[in-house]
């Protein structure tokens, strides 16, 4: 008889369970949305929720236990920062399991497990770091269509009188605003001195 033997063994050792455990409730802090099968979504609900609790206390225990499940710094960072300051209000009931069709090869029940009200939240901080690079992009051999030279010479003499002429409309602006300053600090000087008499 199984009286009072709580969890599931899932098929797997002890230190197994314990580290597949962690590693969902990491995506699913990261992501706050995660597929897996029925029995594992009812297991890591629990270690899920515990972690919010402890984010919602705030103190250094509760962020050294959480550190214990939380291997990854920045998810730490957003439980405490993030997620959890959004339950302040919720007294449990962080997760929602919502059962999917089984799984195709051996038929397992499957299911979704997320975070309840953080659908607009569903950017992950980490990214993946094996992601696949795409191909360098081949070179072609094809060549160039030949341009006259005197036509480039043409483009670049026309070009060149519309820089010129930008530049000396900043000049002149740049002088209009240097003697409007000059014209208004002498004033400024006269009014302090007048003031110090």
């Amino acid at each position: 008889m199984r009286h009072l033997v709580s969890g599931r063994k899932l098929n797997r050792t002890a230190s197994h369970r314990r580290a597949m455990l962690s590693n969902m409730a990491i995506s699913i802090l990261d992501k706050e949305r995660i597929t897996t099968t029925v029995a594992k979504a009812k297991e890591v609900r629990g270690v899920v929720e515990r972690l919010i609790t402890y984010g919602k206390k705030g103190d250094l225990h509760a962020i050294r236990l959480a550190a214990r499940r939380i291997n990854d710094e920045k998810v730490l960072k957003k439980l405490f920062e993030d997620i959890a300051p959004s339950y302040k209000e919720r007294n449990g009931g962080y997760t929602r399991i919502l059962k999917t069709e089984n799984r195709k090869g051996d038929n397992a029940p499957m299911a979704i497990i997320e975070l309840v009200g953080r659908s607009g939240h569903n950017d992950p901080i980490r990214k993946r770091s094996g992601a696949k690079k795409k191909p360098a992009a081949k070179k072609t051999t094809a060549k160039k269509a030949s341009v006259p030279v005197e036509a480039l010479e043409e483009t670049v003499a026309i070009e060149t009188p519309a820089v010129e002429e930008v530049a000396v409309a900043e000049t002149e602006e740049a002088t209009v605003v240097e003697e409007v300053a000059a014209a208004e600090t002498p004033a400024v000087e006269e009014t302090e001195s007048e003031s110090k008499d």
